[in-house]
């Protein structure tokens, strides 16, 4: 079997109340194309999963995203939830790490609310994305082109609305990670 994501590490950024199956989803993907995954949050030990707005799991931190550099990540997942995106963006070192991510051209794959954070880091601007419909405005405030569609990508920038297309967006997050890094945004 084919292992394009081999050699790569892959960060996933989350914390309490992340939409679990939008960070399992994308992690077995990654994993299963030979990609090393590191759980980064704000907080370590463990953060709690949902299903929807029922508890899920609890999922074990591999670091914490304050003490992480982007140099060590070849890609980057911002899974959503409600809560999850919304407690990051108001923190300063997710919102950097997210930024210096974005701006270095690495690719990103983000669902649901997780745009949330890319807006918060002021990186969405002239970008073509989808979300959960009540973020989508946030993001055409921000800049951003927006529309419907199940999976959309620009320049390593993945982007899907809803648990649904959890199938499509696990496809190119793998075919974009493969590719690597883009020209760096500013």
């Amino acid at each position: 079997m084919s292992k394009p994501l081999q050699d790569r590490t892959v960060a996933i950024l989350a914390t309490d109340g992340v939409e679990q199956i939008e960070l399992t989803e994308p992690r077995k993907a990654v994993e299963e194309a030979g990609a090393t995954v590191r759980l980064l949050s704000i907080k370590a030990g463990e953060i709690q999963g949902m299903h929807h707005d029922k508890p899920g799991d609890r999922l074990k931190v591999d670091g914490l995203v304050a003490d992480a550099s982007i140099d060590e990540f070849d890609a980057l997942i911002l899974p959503g939830g409600v809560a999850n995106p919304d407690t990051l963006r108001m923190d300063a070192a997710a919102v950097a790490f997210v930024r210096d991510f974005a701006r270095s051209g690495k690719p990103i794959g983000v669902i649901c609310h997780g745009p949330w954070v890319l807006i918060e880091a002021d990186v969405v601007r002239g970008r073509r994305m989808t979300s959960w419909p009540s973020v989508r405005t946030d993001l055409r405030n921000a800049g951003a082109e927006v529309v419907d569609e199940e999976v959309v990508t620009d320049k390593g920038l993945v982007s899907s609305r809803k648990p649904d297309d959890l199938p499509a967006f696990c496809r190119k997050i793998v075919e974009e990670f493969a590719e690597g890094r883009h020209a760096p945004q500013h």
